[in-house]
């Protein structure tokens, strides 16, 4: 049994704002029905304070002058234990946990997730009396790159792994925040924390753990090339020794269309005409003509330019003509909300854009569509095409990170192997999105087909329990290797 304190800035059902929310959320619990000792570290934002029972004080902290509680508690619906570090002066406020109520980055980030990395090193190194010290810190994204470098100032420490989800999000601030966080000198300099003159917490990761994850097998091939290496790839090439790909898994707890309550009529592999009843009542809940036939595409994300809205506006006159109905969810860049919000008005019986996030209108969208619109530029590992692949509903996507990894294309090779489960774009272009939306278009009409491609999707196994098995080795070569 190793001993696994896990250190994140977010967690599902905690708080989420994207894939590295439902990872905290769902891999600790994998982990720990594989009978490893393991312990999230999470920031005690009001929401999560909402939505934990019980919890009481096992430690206090002090950092940069700023008085601090270690809360200890259970993640809900889980038998993991959870810290939650206090400190309202930092946590305590309305907004996101990384940005404020009109989306730009709190002004002292580079502080709140110091002080979540000096925490995770005061249980690292058993300074608060826990009566517990773990033989591993697995830690996630730029909020906590400080950790491994700070222990490795240490001479009894734990090993150190860093996972890489999205290298696009790097924590850079100016080299007077450095100095303000106190950090130690002996860590400035070109091959530590600093990147061209500033403090990079992600570098900082990347520099000085032991071992390094990304989210995909694919991803950590493409973080290599200059291309999506965000400056880091000469970096990453170096230790590529020590990278490794596994791909996410999704909890089939929250996401299985055969128990889950959040969607109008559940269903499985033998039950697939049940689906067509989550469409329509999705139609008439959306206010689009209730046609059974009709094939519904689905998409749920970030508005950014990342998940190819640009590609998909491009293509949205071409779309138009298609015997289809069109749903988006999501927030993100204005201009983006404004031109879908524009659409759906324009074409209130092909299209329907809710802007915002809702955790149950998704679950309806996954269950309701037949094709899945993703066709992400990057994509470290993408969940929502594995949630459509267990619900059915067939990925459009580009061959990018998890994509490629989750996908596979119907061909008529891979129909015959009955490895087909979605559509895959050949070029990076709206003019191949057009193509591959036109082609799993065409293919919905012959439902023998489509149902195949169902069933193969359904069957596919991306539950926690492959991949916290990959995680499992991963830290056991990870703590050997110290």
């Amino acid at each position: 049994m190793n001993k696994t304190l896990f250190v994140s800035s977010e967690a599902f059902p905690l708080i989420k704002t994207g894939g590295l929310g439902d990872v905290a959320g769902s891999l600790p619990p994998a982990l720990h029905k594989l009978s490893q000792d393991i312990r999230l570290l999470l920031p005690a934002y009001p929401e999560v304070l909402k939505k934990v029972k019980h919890h009481k004080v096992v430690a206090k902290i002090l950092h940069y002058g700023i008085p601090g509680e270690v809360l200890e508690t259970r993640l809900p619906g889980t038998k993991v234990l959870l810290y939650l570090v206090s400190c309202p002066e930092l946590y305590n406020r309305t907004g996101g946990p990384y940005v404020d109520q009109d989306g730009e980055p709190w002004h002292d980030n580079a502080i709140r997730f110091a002080y979540l990395c000096y925490t995770a090193v005061d249980i690292a190194l058993n300074k608060l009396s826990l009566q517990w010290q773990p033989e591993l810190v697995h830690c996630h994204d730029w909020q906590t790159g400080l950790i491994p470098a700070l222990l490795s100032l240490a001479s009894h420490r734990p090993a150190t792994l860093f996972t890489i989800h999205n290298l696009a999000y790097q924590g850079v601030f100016d080299h007077l925040t450095f100095k303000h966080l106190e950090l130690p000198d002996e860590l400035w300099h070109m091959d530590g924390v600093e990147f061209y003159g500033q403090l990079s917490f992600m570098k900082a990761g990347l520099a000085y753990s032991d071992q390094i994850s990304a989210v995909s097998p694919t991803y950590a091939k493409e973080i290599l090339n200059p291309d999506n290496g965000y400056g880091m790839d000469g970096l990453l090439t170096h230790r590529s020794d020590v990278l490794t790909g596994i791909l996410n898994g999704i909890d089939t707890r929250y996401w299985n269309p055969g128990t889950d309550n959040l969607i109008t009529e559940k269903y499985n592999r033998r039950s697939l005409d049940k689906k067509m009843v989550n469409k329509t009542a999705l139609q008439d809940e959306l206010m689009l003509p209730v046609n059974p036939d009709l094939p519904m595409i689905g998409m749920i994300s970030r508005l950014v330019n990342q998940k190819g809205l640009d590609w998909i506006l491009q293509c949205m006159p071409d779309f138009l003509k298609l015997p289809v109905q069109m749903v988006f969810l999501g927030t993100g860049e204005h201009h983006y909300e404004k031109e879908l919000s524009r659409l759906a008005a324009e074409h209130p019986y092909k299209i329907a854009t809710i802007i915002g996030y809702d955790e149950s209108l998704s679950h309806r969208i996954e269950a309701a569509s037949n094709i899945y619109l993703m066709p992400s530029i990057f994509e470290p590992c993408g969940l929502n095409q594995l949630y459509s692949l267990r619900y059915g509903t067939l990925p459009v996507v580009n061959p990018v990170g998890g994509l490629a990894d989750s996908v596979t294309d119907t061909n008529p090779a891979n129909l015959k192997a009955r490895t087909a489960n979605g559509f895959v774009m050949q070029e990076h272009s709206a003019a191949s999105l057009l193509k591959t939306v036109k082609r799993a278009v065409d293919t919905y009409a012959d439902q023998e087909i489509w149902q195949q491609l169902q069933h193969n999707a359904m069957s596919c196994d991306f539950s926690w329990h492959v991949s916290a098995q990959q995680y499992l080795e991963l830290y056991e070569k990870t703590i050997a290797s110290l």
